[in-house]
């Protein structure tokens, strides 16, 4: 029988593009916790521990807002993001 190595997407995230790229495509998904997932992937690739520091947030706090469920304030998610280097955009809906 086969073995496989679980998949992780945390080990794919290394450069700007990738995770601007990754959580695109989270936020087109409807579930908001579909986009919550790739941020915390993305932390995770990036390291908890800097991203707290780099966000201007305690790493109890980064913790607690990524955690399955959360329901994190928007400046805390733009804080993230920001740190993370990428950003939030509009666009319209295609007909």
């Amino acid at each position: 029988m086969a073995k496989f190595s679980r998949f992780d997407a945390a080990d794919y995230l290394d450069d700007e593009v990738t995770i601007a790229e990754y959580i695109t495509a989270a936020l087109e998904d409807p579930n908001p916790a579909v986009f919550l997932a790739a941020v915390r992937d993305v932390a995770r690739a990036r390291g908890m521990a800097q991203l707290a520091k780099d966000a201007g947030v305690g790493r109890e706090s980064l913790y607690k807002a990524l955690t399955p469920g959360a329901k994190p304030r928007y400046d805390t998610m733009i804080k993230l993001l920001h740190a993370l280097g990428v950003k939030l955009s509009a666009s319209p809906v295609d007909s």
